[in-house]
């Protein structure tokens, strides 16, 4: 736990030299919060919360503590997508899984954050498994404006915004469980939205974490606005047919890969 209280308190010694967000008269009045890519960020427009340390350790939110063993895997992961995505010049990912209680939303934001450590990018979260979110409770976020304040007209988009206190880390959440999320996904305002946050910057990485493909047609509706798609299925649990069918299901996807989650192998620390 203190590894990463001071890996927060760096993070924030550094954002607090750092020059705030500057833009054109023109993209300030189509964005509230002008994100930059070179250098600390400060976030002087979108919200900053506090993360609780102890609630992202039960919640296994890894990756701040680069010297936990098990943040290594996250940060091959993250090497290993980053890689392809630039070959290919994609910026959007969704996660999903086969089934449920895969642990997709774990690893999506283990994997945001993992990317946002890295100085050439920016990582933006946004949970789109609009029946059953879950990306809010395990940072430990709070509950007024949300996604689904701003579909409800009660915000604006960028109200909806969080900088959990980690420099180069913007999520969207949701709190509450959203009627007709299949219709909402694939909206025109939703097309949109996913186009200009995939525009909006250059070395932005935009991360959706999406419901269980065997779950609901949410995902499969949603996945052909994205660039590729990342599959987690979990050891010991998901069953070869579940992999299969998923695999079919995306066939005409850039599927990246397959992450095993939930593996008993214990991570070793390497030394030079």
């Amino acid at each position: 736990m203190e590894r990463i209280k001071e890996a927060i308190a760096r993070a924030k010694e550094k954002q607090a030299g750092a020059p705030k967000d500057r833009m054109g008269s023109a993209a300030a009045a189509k964005i509230k919060n002008a994100e930059i890519v070179e250098g600390p960020i400060v976030y002087d427009q979108t919200r900053v919360v506090e993360l609780d340390i102890a609630h992202l350790e039960r919640n296994r939110i890894i990756t701040l503590d680069s010297e936990d063993p098990n943040s290594i895997s996250f940060d091959i992961l993250r090497t290993q997508i980053l890689a392809k995505m630039e070959a290919n010049d994609w910026r959007t990912l969704a996660i999903t899984s086969p089934t449920p209680a895969c642990g997709k939303t774990v690893v999506a934001i283990n994997l945001a954050l993992s990317i946002a450590k890295q100085t050439d990018y920016t990582a933006l979260l946004v949970d789109f498994d609009l029946r059953r979110p879950q990306v809010a409770a395990y940072l430990g976020l709070p509950k007024e404006n949300s996604f689904s304040d701003y579909l409800d007209g009660k915000i604006e988009f960028n109200d909806a915004l969080i900088n959990p206190g980690i420099s180069r880390f913007v999520v969207l959440p949701n709190r509450r469980p959203i009627k007709n999320s299949t219709e909402i996904l694939t909206s025109r305002k939703i097309k949109a939205m996913v186009s200009d946050l995939r525009d909006r910057y250059e070395k932005r990485i935009c991360i959706f974490d999406l419901p269980p493909l065997q779950a609901t047609d949410d995902a499969i509706g949603f996945i052909p606005q994205v660039d590729c798609v990342l599959l987690v299925v979990a050891s010991g649990e998901t069953k070869p047919a579940e992999v299969k069918e998923c695999r079919r299901q995306l066939q005409s996807t850039n599927l990246l890969g397959v992450v095993l989650n939930k593996s008993e192998e214990v991570s070793k620390t390497y030394y030079y």
